[in-house]
C-alpha cells in the first residue's frame, strides 16, 4: 500500500486549491460573462475528471460511460425541481448524489462480479448508450429537444436567503460546491480507503491474498465516483438552464479520460490540469468553424506524445532529472 501523504504534500495541495478558488471567484469582477461561463463550466469538468480518476488512477477501473451519471444527476435534479419545487436545493443535491451512487451500486454488482478491464469498460459504454436513448425518447424529459426552462433555486440558510437566479450568485455557489466535492475526493484518495484503492491498482491479486475484499472496494470507488459526478451534473443543469441527451453520449464520456491523459493519472491535480488545457484550447479555437476539432485534436495529440505520462508526470520526471544532474557531475573531494 502507498504511504500516507507528507505534510508538505498536504499543504501544497491546499495552497493550490485555495489559489485556484480565489482566482475563479474573482473572475466576475475583472472579466466578461463569457469567460465566467467558461470558468464555471471548467469547475464542473474538473470534478468530472477527478471523479473518473478516482476509479482509474486508484483502482484501475476504466469506465467508457461515466457521462451517464453526469446526465442522470442533471436530469434527476431538473425534473425533481420542476415537480417538487419546495425541496431545499442542498437536500436535492445530496439526494441526487445518493441516487447516482445507488445506480452505480446496482450496475456495479452486476458488472464487477464477472468482469473487469475491457469488459467493464464496454459494459459502462453500453450503460451510457442506454441512458442516452432513454433520455431521447422520454416525453417528460424533453426527448431529443432537451429539458428546457430549468430555474435556478433560492437558497435558504436560516439566517438569510440567497437568490441563485443571479448568474453571479449561482457561479459563486457552484464554486463552493465544487470545492467541497474536490476536497471530498482528495480526502478519499488520501485516506485509508484510498490507500486500499491504490493497492488494487498496483496488484489486485496480492491485495486479495492479504485479505482485502477486492470486489467491495472496487464497487465503492465506482459508487463514490458516480455519486460525485451526479452532483456535478445536478450543478450543471441550473448553470446551463438547458439539458440535452448529448451529455449522456459516449463522446462526452471521453472528456474525463482525455483530461486524465493530458494532465497525468498519477497526480491528484492531473485531470484538473487536463480540463484547463482542453477548456483553453476549446475557447481559443471557438471561431475556427470546421477547423476547431482538427486544431484541438492535433495539439492534444502532440501533448500526449510529448508527455506519455501526462503533463504533470512529464514535468515531475524533468524536475527529478535536473535535480540528479549536479550529483552526477560533482567530483568527490580528496581527503588528505
Amino acid at each position: 500500500m502507498t504511504a500516507r501523504p507528507r505534510g508538505s504534500d498536504w499543504r501544497r495541495d491546499v495552497a493550490i486549491g485555495a489559489i485556484v478558488l480565489v482566482v475563479l471567484a474573482s473572475l466576475p469582477f475583472v472579466t466578461n460573462k463569457g469567460i465566467v461561463f467558461v470558468a464555471g463550466t471548467l469547475a464542473l469538468h474538473v470534478v468530472f475528471g477527478l471523479s473518473w480518476n478516482l476509479m482509474f488512477g486508484q483502482t484501475g477501473l476504466v469506465s467508457f460511460g461515466h457521462a451517464s451519471f453526469f446526465a442522470i444527476g442533471g436530469y434527476a435534479f431538473a425534473w425533481t425541481a420542476k415537480v417538487a419545487p419546495g425541496i431545499h436545493p442542498l437536500l436535492l443535491f445530496a439526494a441526487v448524489g445518493a441516487f447516482g451512487a445507488f445506480v452505480a451500486f446496482l450496475v456495479g454488482i452486476i458488472a464487477l462480479r464477472r468482469s473487469v478491464g475491457v469488459y467493464f469498460a464496454i459494459l459502462t459504454l453500453a450503460l451510457s448508450q442506454i441512458v442516452y436513448l432513454l433520455l431521447s425518447y422520454i416525453p417528460a424529459l424533453g426527448r431529443e429537444d432537451g429539458f428546457t426552462g430549468i430555474r435556478r433555486p433560492r437558497l435558504s440558510l436560516g439566517f438569510t436567503t440567497i437568490d441563485l437566479a443571479s448568474g453571479e450568485n449561482y457561479y459563486h455557489f457552484m464554486l463552493v460546491m465544487c470545492a467541497l466535492l474536490v476536497a471530498g475526493l482528495w480526502w478519499v484518495m488520501h485516506s485509508r480507503m484510498g490507500r486500499v484503492f491504490k493497492s488494487l491498482q498496483q496488484d489486485a491479486e496480492r491485495a486479495a491474498f492479504l485479505g482485502i475484499n477486492v470486489g467491495a472496494y472496487r464497487l465503492s470507488s465506482f459508487a463514490i465516483a458516480s455519486g460525485t459526478t451526479a452532483i456535478a451534473g445536478a450543478l450543471y443543469a441550473p448553470w446551463l438552464q438547458l439539458l440535452t441527451p448529448e451529455i449522456a453520449h459516449w463522446t462526452f464520456s471521453a472528456r474525463p479520460i482525455l483530461y486524465t491523459l493530458l494532465g497525468g493519472v498519477q497526480s491528484f491535480w492531473g485531470p484538473a490540469v487536463g480540463a484547463l488545457i482542453f477548456a483553453v484550447l476549446e475557447y481559443g479555437t471557438r471561431t475556427l468553424h470546421g477547423l476547431s476539432e482538427i486544431v484541438i485534436g492535433s495539439i492534444l495529440l502532440l501533448v500526449v506524445l510529448a508527455f506519455p505520462g501526462g503533463l504533470l508526470g512529464g514535468l515531475s520526471r524533468l524536475r527529478k532529472r535536473m535535480s540528479r544532474k549536479p550529483a552526477l557531475v560533482a567530483r568527490p573531494e580528496i581527503v588528505r
